[in-house]
């Protein structure tokens, strides 16, 4: 198999030249291209020198990964966020869930930082996953180049993209939970409250799955979230 790691970015000055070397370090052989939505603070030069393919577009998440995954040039595609700690054997523990010919992709569980709160949360987010048949794209999704074309990439809306795309992928073929994980920053839920934002998500995931219009759980997120978010660096 042939990889390719996109990572949508957007002003990650602070941290994309230290993991895209603890990317290539552990998956040393995959194609990675970072997809750039337009940073204003040097995250497009600093990534540069340290991936094979830099893509630019409007600053949408969706956007930057169907532009990322149209530059690819592997039949595997890994869609990984630029604040995570990908684990050991990666690209291994993938080729082994892609042997099985009747699975169009998987993902890994999430793991937050050691604290009694975070296993709480993480735990959460991947039962009621399971329960709700839905993934983020922090769980670092991966699938087969034809899935992905095949359901035509991640739709451009406005919130729960990765969520869209993961259901779409599911009409394809299996999607399996590797048993490896993929550690997460914290940085949102200590920047919005741990307790929070762990409510949002949730409120936010069953909505959806009751049909609520994408535009009305845009307007939540951006309420409950980005609001919070605001307030905290304004005190």
């Amino acid at each position: 198999m042939q990889f390719s790691i996109i990572v949508p970015v957007f002003n990650e000055a602070p941290l994309i030249r230290r993991f895209l070397q603890h990317l290539r370090q552990r998956a040393p052989e995959a194609e990675i291209i970072v997809a750039d939505g337009k940073s204003s603070d040097g995250t497009a030069d600093l990534a540069a020198g340290l991936c094979d393919q830099l893509v630019v577009s409007e600053p949408n998440r969706a956007a930057q990964m169907n532009l990322g995954a149209r530059a690819a040039s592997g039949d595997v595609l890994w869609f990984v966020h630029g604040d995570v700690e990908v684990p050991q054997e990666c690209l291994a523990e993938i080729a082994r869930v892609l042997d099985d010919r009747t699975v169009a992709g998987g993902y890994f569980r999430i793991r937050l930082p050691p604290d009694p709160v975070y296993r709480l949360t993480d735990t959460f987010a991947h039962y009621a996953g399971l329960l709700l048949r839905m993934r983020c794209g922090d769980h670092g999704m991966f699938c087969r180049r034809t899935a992905f074309v095949n359901v035509g990439g991640f739709p451009e809306v406005p919130l729960m993209e990765d969520v869209e795309f993961f259901r779409r992928l599911r009409r394809c073929g299996r999607m399996v939970c590797s048993d490896k994980r993929i550690v997460i920053s914290p940085r949102r839920y200590e920047a919005i409250g741990r307790a929070r934002l762990t409510l949002a998500y949730g409120l936010i995931a069953t909505l959806y799955t009751l049909g609520v219009p994408l535009s009305v759980l845009a307007r939540i997120y951006r309420r409950t979230c980005c609001g919070a978010r605001e307030t905290r660096s304004a005190s």
